[in-house]
C-alpha cells in the first residue's frame, strides 16, 4: 500500500511523538510483506537478524513519515531507535538523516555521537547501508578518521559494517584511499555480510575513482580474499578480467 495521502496523517509539530510516528507506520504495515521481509532478512533462530520483527512496511513510505516527522525531539528519536520493530528503527535513523544534513556543526556533532553510541540498535544491513555513509562517513570527513579503524575491529558484526560503508562519503569525492584501508582491516572477517560490504565499496571504488585504483588492491589481495568479496568486486569488469581474477583463488 503506497502512501498515498499524506494529510491521513497528524503534521502538527506540538503533538508529534513517538507514539505518533509507530501509528503512522502501522498504518501503512502489509501482513504479507512483513513475512517477506522477516525471511529476506534472516530473522530465524542463528541467523544475523534472529528476533527483528517487521510490520511490513515499504522504504518510499517510511522515508515519507520520516519527512513528515523530521522536527522529532532528540529523546523521542532515542525511543524510536530501540523500538522491537525493524521499520520504526529505520524511520528513527532517516529522521537523523535528514536532522544531520539540516542540522549546524552541533546538531551534527550530536547526531554522529548518537549514531556511534546506539550501533547495537543499527542490527541490520539495511539500517547501515541507509545511514552510515550519511552521518558517519560525512561527520569524519576532514577530521580524524580514527573511530572507522576502531569500529571496523569491533566484535559486533554492524559496528565493522559500519566502517566499510560510512567510506562511501569518500568514494563519491573520489577519495578511495580510506576505503581501501578499511578494506584491509576487514580482508580476513569471518562474516559473508562483510565480505559482500567490502566487495561493493571496492567495487565502488572502481566505478567512481577508476578501475585502476581498485585493482591496485586487487591485485595485491585478490588471491586471499573470501569468494564472495571477491565476486563482489569484480562485478562490472569485462567477463576476461572477471574470469583471470577469479583462477587466482
Amino acid at each position: 500500500m503506497a502512501l498515498r495521502n499524506i494529510s491521513q496523517f497528524d503534521e502538527s509539530r506540538e503533538e508529534v511523538t513517538t507514539k505518533s510516528i509507530k501509528e503512522s507506520l502501522q498504518k501503512l504495515a502489509r501482513k504479507e510483506k512483513a513475512m517477506i521481509l522477516s525471511k529476506f532478512f534472516k530473522t530465524g533462530k542463528g541467523q544475523y537478524g534472529e528476533g527483528d520483527l517487521f510490520l511490513g512496511v515499504v522504504v518510499p513510505d517510511i522515508r515519507k513519515v520520516a519527512r513528515i516527522y523530521e522536527d522529532i525531539e532528540y529523546e523521542e528519536l532515542t525511543n524510536l531507535l530501540h523500538n522491537k520493530y525493524h521499520e520504526v528503527r529505520l524511520c528513527a535513523l532517516l529522521i537523523a538523516v535528514r536532522q544531520f544534513q539540516k542540522g549546524n556543526g552541533e546538531t551534527k556533532k550530536r547526531l554522529y555521537q548518537w549514531y556511534l553510541d546506539n550501533t547495537a540498535s543499527i542490527n541490520n544491513w539495511d539500517l547501515v547501508d541507509l545511514t552510515a555513509e550519511h552521518i558517519v562517513g560525512a561527520y569524519v570527513d576532514g577530521k580524524n578518521t580514527d573511530i572507522l579503524y576502531t569500529l571496523a575491529k569491533s566484535k559486533l558484526l554492524w559496528d565493522r559494517r559500519i566502517a566499510i560503508v560510512a567510506t562511501f562519503h569518500c568514494i563519491k569525492k573520489k577519495e578511495p584511499h580510506l576505503t581501501l584501508h578499511i578494506a584491509e582491516l576487514l580482508l580476513h572477517d569471518d562474516q559473508d555480510l562483510i565480505h559482500k560490504a567490502v566487495g561493493w565499496m571496492l567495487r565502488e571504488v572502481g566505478k567512481r575513482c577508476g578501475e585502476e585504483q581498485e585493482e591496485l588492491f586487487l591485485k595485491k589481495y585478490a588471491n586471499v580474499m573470501p569468494r564472495t568479496m571477491l565476486r563482489y568486486a569484480i562485478e562490472r569488469f569485462d567477463e576476461q578480467k572477471r574470469k583471470t581474477y577469479l583462477m587466482v583463488q
